[in-house]
């Protein structure tokens, strides 16, 4: 399991691996690459009760909420001064709708949030160099007004087969950017730089098949 040390003995904040068991049970909605986010107010609170969430917030102190993810961006986010956490998870359709970006606003709304207090936590997900699109993805990002530069490369003819060649995204650092942009500090966004494609330690779409496991990222106000 990887752990994020962002505030030890205030927060947890972890990744699973493909193999590892979760410390404690683990809020989840039923992801559907939407942008609905859930205030979460009972820690026992049931996957089947969630569906069409793709991000969880909440401010209840040992409730535990994650996402589930496999080549798609998990993003966690902690607020010091609040005492409010969220998870989210940001697949392209995701981060092309600015679901981060929403996440820290409906926080703001419903907890005061600050977005320069918040840090934030970018978990394993599919790099750039592995998360080759076709050109329509290029298009729909073109076309929501999200400056591409930065993420877009072209690196060649398509090799069928291989993710070598072709259209190439980088969601990963989308998301940075978008937090940033939202007012978190630069410095206050950790960015894990797993490629969840590249290592076997984590489940794969694009390498396993769509009906693989999941990795949960989870996120945690600790009781004291």
């Amino acid at each position: 399991m990887l752990e994020y040390p962002i505030a030890p003995g205030k927060v947890e904040a972890f990744t699973t691996f493909r193999d590892s068991e979760l410390p404690c049970f683990v809020v989840t909605g039923h992801q559907v690459h939407g942008t609905r986010i859930a205030l979460v107010t009972d820690p026992a609170t049931d996957r089947d009760s969630l569906e069409g969430y793709d991000a969880l917030m909440t401010n209840v102190k040992g409730c535990a909420i994650g996402v589930r993810t496999a080549d798609c961006i998990p993003v966690l986010l902690y607020d010091p001064v609040k005492e409010a956490v969220a998870a989210i998870h940001s697949g392209w359709k995701g981060t092309l709708n600015r679901i981060s970006q929403k996440t820290i606003f409906r926080m703001k709304d419903v907890f005061g949030t600050d977005p320069e207090d918040l840090k934030a936590v970018i978990g394993p997900g599919i790099c750039r160099n592995c998360f080759q699109v076709g050109d329509e993805v290029v298009q729909y990002f073109k076309g929501n007004g999200i400056n591409i530069e930065p993420i877009y490369s072209w690196n060649g003819p398509r090799q069928e087969g291989s993710m070598k060649g072709g259209h190439h995204l980088d969601l990963i650092e989308e998301n940075r950017l978008l937090l940033i942009e939202s007012g978190v500090p630069e410095a206050g966004v950790f960015v894990s730089g797993l490629c969840t494609y590249e290592d076997l330690r984590f489940y794969s779409a694009r390498r396993e098949g769509p009906a693989c496991g999941r990795e949960v990222s989870a996120i945690m106000l600790v009781q004291q």
